[in-house]
């Protein structure tokens, strides 16, 4: 970025109005890639959260007085427009998180689009039951909203997972304070003015940037938000819950992964390699469901490992703006120093680098593809989450001991079979704990299946129709039908 041009200031979204921070501080943003400042975001405070979620409260009544099917007006709307300022949001995205222009294109902001469209065709869906219970009473359930929603949004995917988390909250009539991640907040800025844009109703989405341990924090707290969905680490999700359980307030969690991606003697290996390639390199690996633990029957380890350093050496790594660039930089230089950290303690415990382990370049904030062998199941990088592009091949003799490598950890977010024999797959899948288990393919998502694990995973779903359940609330009514 030339030194002379002015960088942009961005404000807070607080009840359809841009306002400056309490505190009057902003954070500096920039781009991972050069390393160069493109804007500066204020830093919200406890008590702008507190402003945003009282305009958050009194739109819930604004919000429901509109017709579900006019809400789903609304919220098709805003994917309109989505569409129509789609290369700015992907440019935004790109220079923001540092992801490769053409991944983005081609995944995050389709995906994003597509959940709005999704859930803008449930609004007038979302419905409830009449249960017979007595003769002599009409008794039926209603869902409402659960009120007031606090969304923290993480760095990886900011604009898709930031989609996933306010469509089906507004689809089921709630409203909304959207932390988006300290350092990548470009895009939520955008949604906000896109939403307004859209006809959705002042303080039904408010945008509050800042400080996890300031904004995520006091919304946590706050007894005017009743909700709290949130993608991120373990460790910010045990404090979530900590915080949570002083008011009860409901929390939905999507937390880290170390899945397992099972290659078999019998797998097509061009497929099996390069899905598993790109199952831990895409993104730069900073994806919670990474194929990360690549286990590998012992018959084939050696061509395996040779198949996938070659993958590794034709990663074209560099300008993110480039549209023939396949892996960019990670998020900022503590998450870099982070994953070198975790390639020198993979070397400290005996294993091998059989390809990278280095930074690449001295500017931007790039680690290259990293092919760890000789890894036992209970060392580290086996077992703690690195979010990099850091590959450990564990072999394995069999199907049982495949089976108890891969559910050997806390986490149990995803895992990936490849393997010709059908009865082997079915059996191995429903072995496997894990909330989506792909076979013979690697990473793919879709809106309209649930998503989401257990343990260190965190629980509740996302997406699908098991997404309403998070921002719905079930009420039963009984009404007498006996003559007083």
């Amino acid at each position: 970025m030339n030194d002379n041009k002015k960088v942009p200031q961005y404000e807070l979204l607080i009840d359809g109005k841009w306002v400056t921070p309490e505190s009057g501080q902003y954070s500096t943003i920039l781009n991972p890639a050069t390393e160069e400042v493109i804007a500066h975001v204020a830093a919200g405070s406890e008590k702008d959260v507190d402003t945003a979620a009282k305009a958050a409260r009194a739109a819930l009544k604004v919000w429901n007085g509109i017709t579900a099917a006019e809400r789903g007006r609304i919220l098709n709307r805003l994917a309109d427009l989505l569409e129509k300022n789609q290369e700015e949001l992907i440019m935004l995205e790109s220079m923001n998180a540092g992801k490769p222009i053409a991944s983005v294109r081609r995944q995050d902001m389709p995906a994003a689009i597509d959940t709005l469209r999704y859930y803008a065709g449930w609004t007038d869906k979302i419905i409830g039951q009449v249960i017979p219970a007595r003769t002599d009473a009409l008794t039926y359930t209603v869902r409402e909203p659960v009120g007031v929603v606090g969304a923290i949004v993480p760095w990886n995917f900011p604009l898709m997972i930031g989609i996933w988390k306010i469509a089906p909250a507004l689809a089921c009539g709630c409203t909304l304070v959207v932390k988006p991640a300290e350092l990548t907040p470009m895009t939520a800025i955008r949604i906000g003015e896109l939403a307004l844009e859209a006809g959705i109703p002042p303080g039904v989405l408010n945008i509050v940037t800042g400080k996890g341990s300031v904004v995520g924090d006091a919304m946590v707290a706050h007894p005017q938000i009743d909700k709290i969905t949130f993608t991120g680490s373990p460790k910010v999700g045990r404090g979530i819950m900590q915080g949570a359980a002083v008011n009860f307030k409901k929390i939905t969690l999507e937390l880290g992964g170390k899945s397992a991606n099972i290659i078999f003697d019998d797998a097509d290996l061009d497929s099996a390699v390069r899905g598993s390639a790109s199952g831990i390199f895409f993104n730069a690996g900073q994806v919670c469901s990474a194929g990360s633990r690549i286990l590998v029957h012992k018959k084939i380890h050696d061509e395996v490992v040779d198949r996938l350093i070659e993958r590794a050496k034709h990663i074209r790594i560099g300008d993110t703006a480039s549209d023939d660039t396949i892996m960019g930089p990670l998020v900022s230089r503590n998450q870099m120093n982070t994953v070198m950290d975790y390639i020198d303690i993979g070397k400290k415990e005996g294993a091998c680098v059989a390809y990278g382990g280095q930074r690449v370049g001295d500017k931007g904030f790039y680690v290259s593809p990293t092919i760890f062998t000789d890894v036992q199941h209970e060392m580290r990088i086996s077992q703690e989450e690195i979010f990099g592009p850091v590959a450990s091949i564990i072999p394995f003799e069999d199907e049982e001991d495949a089976i108890r490598i891969a559910n050997g950890t806390a986490f149990s977010l995803a895992a990936g079979i490849w393997s010709a024999d059908v009865t082997r797959i079915h059996k191995v899948a429903h072995e496997l704990r894990a909330g989506t288990v792909w076979i013979n393919t690697y990473g793919y998502t879709d809106v309209r299946l649930p998503w989401g694990g257990t343990g260190e995973s965190g629980f509740g779903r996302e997406h699908g129709e098991a997404a309403l359940e998070n921002f719905t609330e079930p009420k039963t009514i009984w009404l007498s039908l006996l003559k007083r």
